[in-house]
Order: structure tokens, then C-alpha cells, then sequence
């Protein structure tokens, strides 16, 4: 049978389709890095392959960004393309989610290995990585108003990636906290990062209002864009591991600031929202189970799309862990240790699904750039 055109036919071709939502791969391992020290066994081990996999993870990354950059500098044009694209272009925000991870790994792992280096580092990383949430979560959402055509009932949750990036480094900007100075650089992290969590989490919470209508009203998705329902639990996931970082540092922070009330309120706050949110997180992924199964008998065909089971899983199980520490709540930390088991495996289903998939090739394609050899054919 003869291949479509724009297949790729030779190895160079890599560099011309490739395509962010790769960076989804650096999302998910990166999770599963930070995840793997919080469970309870063989904590010696463990450490080590949760480092590990944090250096390849680095690895990817700048390999991803190379080839990313490298199409950019040899197809421009074919490049640009991505803006235009209804659901290519919302990848994008993969790019500082998965540098996120990184930064985060700088201050878990980092420290230990090359001392106060990884915490510049982190520190730097952070600024960076604010700069590309900031502008791709204004950005792209600008470019579906003004350049792209969108309908009801094609919406997925993949609109929330860009809009999901910037809770993710306010995420980052309360651990960061915890290892600088209290001055009036940390205070501003502290208050940016509670305006990078409202930049996110109350669009993102308009987009699941609108998702939930198109569902009643649309029914589910198409079985190529099942595992999509998983990506509803980022936004709830991450807003309560924020709120709890922030809330952590806030009393540090604020009390040198004769703002020890305010700082007390924050921490508070942290605590009684991520009871709120694990309750809504705890309905989306009911939901996003059952649509997975209802699927699976008529097969859920592999693509880059599952890897939006690992993330968005693993920041909520990160926040149940968090949680369950704070509180001392046992009972939490158990069903955190085993979501975070079954984060574990999924990834390593995923994994070698992928791997399976870049031997084979046909994971390297762009739909922004069949769409443009299409319309100029």
C-alpha cells in the first residue's frame, strides 16, 4: 500500500515534522522524576532511578529543543504553520511545562549533586520559563480568536495546555522559595506566583465549564482523542499543588514584611482549597476512566496523546502526597502512594509504546505541515 506524501520518507524529515506536543515525553517523565522519592520503599534505590531518569529527562529536552529550533531555522515557513493550526498550536505550552519539571528536579535533585549551582540555576530556569508561559498562554489562546476555526463540537481538553503552564511555574516559583533569601525578590515571587496561578487556573476553569457543555451536548470524544479526558485533571491538580508550595513559604515570607496575618491566611487557604479541589479532581477522573473504557473495546489507537495520562495524574497525586505530609492525614498519603503506583506503571506503558513508535517512525509527523503541502498541492 502506498504511503501518504507527507509520511516521512527519509531520516532528515524528523527535523521537518517534528512538532511540539514531543515535549509532552519530558512532561510526563518529568512527574514521574519528582513522583518516585515520595513513595515509601527501597528509598536508596528509588533516589537514584527517580535521578536518573531526571538527568535523561534533561536530555530529552534539549534534544526536542534542538530539533524544534532546527525547523524553525531550515522551515520557517512550514514552521509558521503552527499558528494557524487548530490543535498543533496548543502545544506550545508543553514547551515550559516541561522545562518546569526540570527547574523543579534542579531543586530536589540538584542540590545534592552540585550544591548551590543547581539552585541558580533553578533560580534563572524560573525567570525563563515565566517568559514562555506568560506569552504562549496570551499568545496562542490570541491566535484561536484571530486566526483559527474552532466549533463546539470539536473541543477537546487539549485547549487547556497553553492556559495550564503558567500554575505550572508558579508551582515551580513556591519551591524556589524555600531555598532563596526573604527580601524583596522572594516577596514578589511569591505574590507573582499567586498572579501566574489566577492567569491560569480561572481560564482554565472556563475551559472545563465549556468542556462539560460540549460533552452534554456533543457526547464523548472520538476514540483517537479518548486519553484527551485525562488532561481535564491538570489544571485542578496543579492549581491545588500551588496554592499549597505558596501557601507553605507565604508565612516565611510575609512575616518579615509585617504581614504575618496575611501569610497565615495563604497557608490556610491552602490547605481548606485543596480539600475543595481533590473533590473536583476526584469527579474528573471518574469521568476520564470511564471514558477510556468505554473505548477500550473498540481500541484506543497509540499516539503522543497519552502521554496526557502522566502528567496531569501525577501533579495531583503530587498534590494528595503534599497534602497528606502537611496534615499528617495517613489516609491521603495512602491513596497517593497508590495513584503514584499506577502513575509508574502507565508510564512505562507509554514509554514503550513511544519508543516502539520513533523505531517504527510514524510518530514523527506534522498535521500543520500536511495541511500546508495539501492547500499548496
Amino acid at each position: 500500500m502506498k504511503k501518504p506524501f507527507y509520511q516521512i520518507k527519509q531520516k532528515q524529515d524528523v527535523i521537518r515534522q517534528f512538532t511540539p506536543n514531543w515535549f509532552t515525553v519530558t512532561m510526563g517523565t518529568g512527574v514521574v522524576a519528582l513522583i518516585l522519592p515520595e513513595l515509601p520503599f527501597a528509598q536508596d534505590f528509588i533516589w537514584q532511578v527517580a535521578t536518573s531518569l531526571w538527568i535523561l529527562n534533561i536530555i530529552l529536552f534539549i534534544a526536542f529543543s534542538a530539533l524544534y529550533t532546527l525547523r524553525w531555522l531550515i522551515y520557517p515557513q512550514e514552521a509558521r504553520q503552527i499558528f494557524s493550526h487548530t490543535s498543533m498550536s496548543l502545544f506550545l505550552g508543553t514547551i515550559p511545562m516541561g522545562l518546569a519539571t526540570i527547574l523543579n528536579g534542579f531543586l530536589k535533585f540538584g542540590v545534592s549533586l552540585y550544591g548551590d549551582v543547581a539552585i541558580h540555576i533553578a533560580h534563572s530556569l524560573w525567570y525563563i520559563d515565566v517568559i514562555l508561559a506568560v506569552g504562549i498562554g496570551i499568545l496562542v489562546p490570541f491566535f484561536m480568536y484571530s486566526r483559527q476555526q474552532h466549533h463546539l463540537h470539536t473541543m477537546t481538553a487539549i485547549w487547556l495546555l497553553p492556559i495550564v503552564a503558567c500554575e505550572v511555574v508558579s508551582v515551580s516559583g513556591g519551591l524556589l522559595l524555600a531555598h532563596l533569601p526573604v527580601n524583596q525578590e522572594a516577596l514578589g515571587i511569591l505574590f507573582g506566583s499567586y498572579v501566574l496561578w489566577g492567569m491560569s487556573v480561572l481560564p482554565a476553569f472556563a475551559i472545563l465549564t465549556i468542556l462539560m457543555l460540549r460533552l452534554a451536548l456533543h457526547q464523548l470524544p472520538p476514540k483517537e482523542l479518548a486519553i484527551s479526558s485525562w488532561l481535564a485533571l491538570g489544571p485542578i491538580g496543579t492549581g491545588a499543588l500551588s496554592l499549597l508550595t505558596l501557601g507553605t513559604q507565604a508565612t516565611n515570607v510575609l512575616q518579615h514584611f509585617d504581614l504575618m496575618r496575611l501569610g497565615e491566611f495563604c497557608e490556610n487557604l491552602g490547605f481548606i482549597a485543596n480539600f475543595i479541589l481533590i473533590g473536583f479532581g476526584i469527579w474528573w477522573l471518574s469521568i476520564a476512566i470511564l471514558t477510556t473504557l468505554s473505548h477500550v473495546k473498540t481500541g484506543i489507537p497509540f499516539n503522543l496523546g497519552w502521554w496526557g495520562l502522566t502528567f496531569p495524574l501525577g501533579v495531583f497525586t503530587l498534590a494528595l502526597l503534599n497534602l497528606g505530609h502537611q496534615l499528617n492525614l495517613h489516609f491521603i498519603m495512602i491513596i497517593g502512594f497508590t495513584l503514584a503506583s499506577i502513575l509508574v506503571l502507565l508510564w512505562g506503558i507509554v514509554l514503550s509504546k513511544t519508543l516502539l513508535g520513533m523505531y517504527r517512525g510514524h510518530l514523527f509527523f506534522s498535521p500543520c505541515l500536511k495541511a500546508f503541502l495539501e492547500k499548496d498541492a
